[in-house]
C-alpha cells in the first residue's frame, strides 16, 4: 500500500495544477498569428490593408505577422517549416504537399480562379500543347501552373520528359519568356495578366475547370491547439471576402498597390477570379481528387495512393461550415 501524506497530497495538487494550465485555452497563451498574403489571393490583401485581423485579436493581445507567399510552393514551404500558421495555395498544390508529408488542412476557399494557362509570345509558332515537344517551358514546381502543365501534356500523350522544364518562380518565368530563354511558360495571374496585357503574350492553352480552387491552409498542430482562433480567423476572412465583392474599386486598389501593376492588368486578373465562395467542402474535394487522379495517370503521383482518402484528410470544413453566406 502506498502511504498518503500531506506532502504527497500537495505535490499531487501541484502536478494537477500544472497539467490544468498546460491544457488550458491555447488562445490565452498565443502571442502571434502568422498568416500570408499573396497577389494570387486578392482577399488576403483586403484583409491585410484594412487591418481586420489586427482589430479582431487586439483585445486578446495577439499580434498578426504578415508574410508574403510568392507561390503555392513557398506557402507550403513556410507552413511545413512552421514559419506560417495560415498559407494560401491552390487546392491541387495542397494535395501534393499533404502527400509529401506537409501536416496541413485546407479550411477555406478564397477564390475560384482561372489563374493559370500555358503562355507563349505573341509571335510564337506554338499553337497547341503538342507543339511543346522538345521546347523549353518555364514552370514553378509544386504549384497549380505546374500541375496544369502536367495534365495538359498527359492529355496530349506527352510527359515532362518530352519538354525541357526550366524551374523558375512565376515572375522569373515571365521574364524568361520575354527574353526568349524559354518558348513557353505555365503562367499565374496577375503576372500572366500583365504579360498578356502589357507584353502581348498569348494564352495558347486554357482549361478553366483544370484550375483548382484557391484554398487557405492551416498547420494541423496550430489548429488542434487553437480551434477557436481558427474559427475567428475564418470569420474575419469571410468579412474581407464579402467586402471585396461589394467594394471592387478598393479591391483593385489593394491589388494595384501590392503588385505595382496598372488597373487594366488587375481588371484582367479579376475577370478570371470568382470570389463568391467561402466554405470549403464536397465541390472543392471533388476538384482536388480529379487533379490527383490525373497526376497519378501522368505518373507523377504513386498509382497506389488512395487519393480520396488523402483529400478526406486534407479538406476540413468544420471551422466555418456550410451555413456561411456564399
Amino acid at each position: 500500500m502506498v502511504s498518503f501524506t500531506r506532502r504527497t497530497a500537495i505535490a499531487g495538487l501541484a502536478g494537477f495544477a500544472a497539467l490544468a494550465l498546460a491544457a488550458g485555452p491555447a488562445a490565452a497563451q498565443l502571442k502571434e498569428i502568422r498568416i500570408d498574403w499573396a497577389t494570387y489571393n486578392p482577399v488576403s490583401l483586403v484583409l491585410k490593408d484594412n487591418g481586420l485581423l489586427e482589430k479582431e485579436f487586439a483585445k486578446d493581445g495577439i499580434g498578426i505577422r504578415w508574410v508574403q507567399s510568392a507561390g503555392s510552393n513557398k506557402a507550403l514551404e513556410f507552413l511545413n517549416a512552421g514559419s506560417l500558421d495560415f498559407g494560401s495555395t491552390a487546392g491541387a498544390a495542397a494535395l501534393v504537399g499533404k502527400i509529401n508529408g506537409n501536416p496541413i488542412q485546407s479550411i477555406y476557399v478564397y477564390s475560384r480562379p482561372e489563374w493559370t494557362a500555358l503562355v507563349t509570345k505573341g509571335d510564337s509558332a506554338i499553337k497547341t500543347v503538342a507543339d511543346l515537344k522538345g521546347k523549353r517551358v518555364a514552370v514553378t514546381r509544386g504549384t497549380d501552373p505546374h500541375i496544369f502543365l502536367v495534365r495538359a501534356l498527359a492529355e496530349n500523350k506527352l510527359t515532362e520528359k518530352d519538354v525541357r522544364l526550366v524551374l523558375l518562380q512565376h515572375a522569373d518565368g515571365r521574364l524568361a519568356l520575354e527574353r526568349g530563354d524559354v518558348e513557353a511558360w505555365a503562367g499565374l495571374d496577375p503576372i500572366m495578366a500583365s504579360a498578356e496585357v502589357e507584353g502581348g503574350a498569348r494564352l495558347f492553352y486554357r482549361k478553366p475547370e483544370a484550375n483548382t480552387w484557391g484554398v487557405l491552409n492551416v498547420r494541423e498542430e496550430f489548429a488542434k491547439a487553437n480551434p477557436e482562433v481558427v474559427k475567428r480567423v475564418l470569420k474575419v476572412y469571410e468579412e474581407a471576402r464579402k467586402y471585396s465583392l461589394a467594394n471592387r474599386p478598393e479591391l483593385i486598389k489593394s491589388l494595384v498597390t501590392a503588385t505595382k501593376l496598372p488597373d487594366a492588368v488587375i481588371a484582367r486578373q479579376l475577370e478570371r477570379t470568382e470570389l463568391t465562395h467561402g466554405p470549403i467542402g464536397a465541390a472543392q474535394a471533388e476538384t482536388i481528387v480529379a487533379a490527383g487522379v490525373a497526376l497519378q495517370e501522368a505518373g507523377v503521383l504513386d498509382a497506389k495512393l488512395d487519393i480520396k482518402a488523402v483529400v478526406a484528410g486534407l479538406v476540413e470544413p468544420k471551422y466555418l461550415g456550410p451555413s456561411a453566406t456564399q
